[in-house]
């Protein structure tokens, strides 16, 4: 695969384009993965299956599959700039956008800071630090009825930690590595840690944290403010699963993006994008085909708190 150095980093990218051969210009694509993942995460469910309606750009970050590992530049706002000179390397100029997790993080981060560039965005389970500053108006249920499982196998993680997802993925793959089976009910949680390459992904992941400034950059500032946040004018279409702990962000992205659609995966944890693609990828291709309208807010009785509307099953 094509590499390019980046910020001094040497970063791994591939690009489709199933283009019928009229000569027409595509719109771009560009699909960011978040922790614990590579390019993967995207390429065999979802790159082949755009990639007639865009050009789509894939890469690994920083640290991650076989990009560079460099001893610092983990933050959002770093990463952010590794997107910004790939984008030019490219010769993109402007570029839809579908990111998961923390890859959302970095893609808000480019977005603030060069909006013009962004054609529309997908997010997918993100949960930005900006809401974590906002007094708490409800836990997550899920992870209240999560807790006694982690309890039981002793794992001392506690899902009303903000940086439980990052806790959880660490602890994931030290299970993998020791041999550990991973308990059914957290599967979906950490799912990329798991199958044919979630040993060797796993060691990579552990690399990361163990040599290099990733683990203190990546649960740091994020580098998004709210008033930045509320800026950005393109089209926005934003994913949750039901089980997520990034679910916290809910009410303050709903008033956040108020021209933004808002989707909720039914039964679906963190890493839907993988387990659940057929739908996603439904939502996603609605969104881009204008097929989606701006959902009103609905009352969860059960949580208390205004909610998003649930996905349209594939």
């Amino acid at each position: 695969m094509p590499a390019a150095i980046i910020n001094g980093v040497r970063l791994n990218y591939v690009q489709l384009d199933d283009a019928d051969g009229d000569g027409a210009s595509r719109e771009d694509l560009i699909m960011v993965h978040g922790l614990a993942t590579n390019m993967a995460f995207w390429y065999f469910k979802y790159a082949r299956a755009v990639a007639r309606k865009f050009r789509v750009t894939l890469y690994d970050l920083r640290g991650h599959g076989h990009s560079e590992m460099p001893p610092t530049g983990y933050s959002p706002a770093v990463q952010a700039q590794d997107l910004a000179g790939l984008m030019d390397h490219l010769r993109i100029e402007k570029a839809h956008f579908l990111a998961h997790s923390f890859g959302g993080l970095v893609t808000l981060n480019f977005a603030c800071a060069q909006p013009q560039r962004v054609s529309s965005l997908v997010l997918a389970d993100i949960n930005f630090l900006a809401r974590r500053h906002v007094q708490t108006r409800r836990q997550w249920a899920y992870g209240l009825r999560f807790q006694p499982i982690l309890d039981h196998h002793g794992l001392g993680l506690d899902t009303r930690d903000p940086y439980f997802g990052y806790k959880l993925l660490k602890r994931a793959a030290q299970w993998q590595l020791s041999g550990y089976e991973v308990p059914a009910e957290v599967v979906e949680l950490v799912s990329p840690l798991l199958g044919k390459t979630g040993k060797r992904t796993s060691a990579d992941w552990l690399k990361l944290l163990d040599t290099t400034s990733a683990e203190a950059e990546m649960m740091g500032d994020d580098g998004l403010a709210l008033e930045r946040l509320r800026a950005l004018r393109f089209p926005i279409l934003a994913l949750y699963g039901d089980h997520s702990h990034a679910r916290l962000t809910e009410a303050e992205v709903l008033t956040v993006w108020r021209h933004a659609v808002f989707r909720r995966v039914p039964d679906a944890g963190h890493f839907f994008p993988s387990t659940r693609h057929e739908e996603t990828l439904s939502e996603c291709n609605r969104f881009w085909g204008g097929g989606h309208t701006k959902a009103p807010l609905q009352q969860d009785a059960s949580e208390g708190a205004a909610s998003f509307l649930p996905a349209v099953k594939a």
